[in-house]
C-alpha cells in the first residue's frame, strides 16, 4: 500500500502523458463519462458517487477508489456513507477487497484532516 501512494506522482504523470498524446481519445472518454454519470439515469449525485466507491472498491484499482471517494465527499456522501459502500463490497466481492478499500479510505480521511 505504502508502494502505491509513493508512486502517485508517477500515476499522475502518466494521465498528463496520456491527455497531451491522445487528447482526442481522452476527451471523448470524459464525455462518455459525464454523459453516464449525468444523463445515464434516475440515480441522485450522492448514490451515483456510493456506486462508484463500490465498483472502484472491487476493481481494486486504489488511484480510482482515492478518485471516488474524494468526489464522493465532495457531493456530500458522509464518511459513514462511504464506509458503508465498501463494506457492502464483501459479501460479493471478497472481504481482502473489501479491507483494502478500508484502509484506501482511512489514508484519504487521515490526508483531510
Amino acid at each position: 500500500m505504502k508502494d502505491y501512494f509513493d508512486n502517485l506522482d508517477a500515476i499522475e504523470k502518466n494521465l498528463k502523458y496520456f491527455t497531451e498524446n491522445h487528447s482526442e481519445i481522452y476527451e471523448a472518454y470524459e464525455k462518455f463519462g459525464k454523459l453516464v454519470h449525468v444523463k445515464g439515469g434516475p440515480l441522485d449525485e450522492k448514490s451515483r458517487w456510493l456506486i462508484k466507491v463500490a465498483l472502484s472498491t472491487n476493481s481494486q484499482y486504489e488511484y480510482a477508489l482515492r478518485t471516488h471517494i474524494l468526489k464522493a465527499l465532495k457531493a456530500g456522501c458522509t464518511k459513514e456513507e462511504i464506509e458503508h459502500a465498501i463494506l457492502l463490497v464483501a459479501p460479493t466481492c471478497g472481504f481482502p477487497r473489501m479491507m483494502q478499500g478500508l484502509l484506501i479510505l482511512r489514508h484519504v480521511l487521515k490526508q483531510q484532516e
